[in-house]
Formats: C-alpha cells, sequence, structure tokens
C-alpha cells in the first residue's frame, strides 16, 4: 500500500507542529496549512486521504473548509477530523453536511488522534 497523505490545517504552531511529528513518525506524509483558505487550497491541489482540521481558523473555519470540499466531485471524498476546544459542541446537523467523522476536543493526546486517524482510515491498530 502506498503511503496515506494526511493535510492538517491549524492556525496554533505548536498543535501543527505536534500532530505533524506524530503522524509522520507514524509514517504517513503529511501536509500542512495554517488557516481554512490554504487548507483549500492543499486539499484540491493534493487530494489528501484524510484531512484534520481545527474549528477555528483565519479565512475559512473548520466547519466552511470541510463543507467547500464536500461541494466538489474532487474532493467530497475526502474523510476529516475535526479539532475543537474543550466545552464546544457542533451541531449534528453541521458535522453531517460537511462531512465530519471524528470530533476530538482539545486537549487531546497524539495517541488518541492517532487512534482516531487510523480509525477513519480503516487502518488496523
Amino acid at each position: 500500500m502506498s503511503q496515506r497523505t494526511i493535510l492538517v490545517a491549524d492556525d496554533e504552531s505548536h498543535i501543527l507542529n505536534v500532530v505533524s511529528l506524530k503522524l509522520r513518525n507514524a509514517g504517513f506524509k503529511v501536509l500542512t496549512a495554517n488557516n481554512g483558505q490554504e487548507a483549500y487550497d492543499i486539499a484540491t491541489a493534493e487530494h489528501p486521504d484524510l484531512l484534520i482540521t481545527d474549528f477555528h481558523m483565519p479565512q475559512l473555519s473548520g466547519i466552511e473548509l470541510c463543507k467547500k470540499l464536500k461541494e466538489s466531485a474532487a474532493t467530497a471524498g475526502i474523510p476529516a477530523i475535526m479539532l475543537t476546544a474543550r466545552g464546544y459542541n457542533l451541531e449534528p446537523g453541521d458535522t453531517e453536511q460537511s462531512g465530519i467523522n471524528q470530533l476530538i476536543s482539545k486537549p487531546f493526546s497524539p495517541r488518541q488522534l492517532l487512534t482516531a486517524v487510523n480509525d477513519v482510515l480503516g487502518i488496523a491498530a
């Protein structure tokens, strides 16, 4: 099987770095974006196997990013994991319309995130 590509979008550089390092160490190719628009541009060009996105980002929120990707046949199949601040709840309609597969509350452990990634991608642990 070829190496899977994951796009990580977060405007907090320390989260971007920790998540990227954990995923690279697990054997994934990692692309990064600092805001929603940059993530959208990368996703449409690269077609990653998975998107991990923060909810609160400049230019496009994580929800707006996911909804925009679902509008195009080329990117509609990209699954997504949404990182949210503790205590922030998304409505079920938001997650269904945007194709978000899992929600992970911050703070989270890198191991928890890797488990979610493997689950969404159907990789046996």
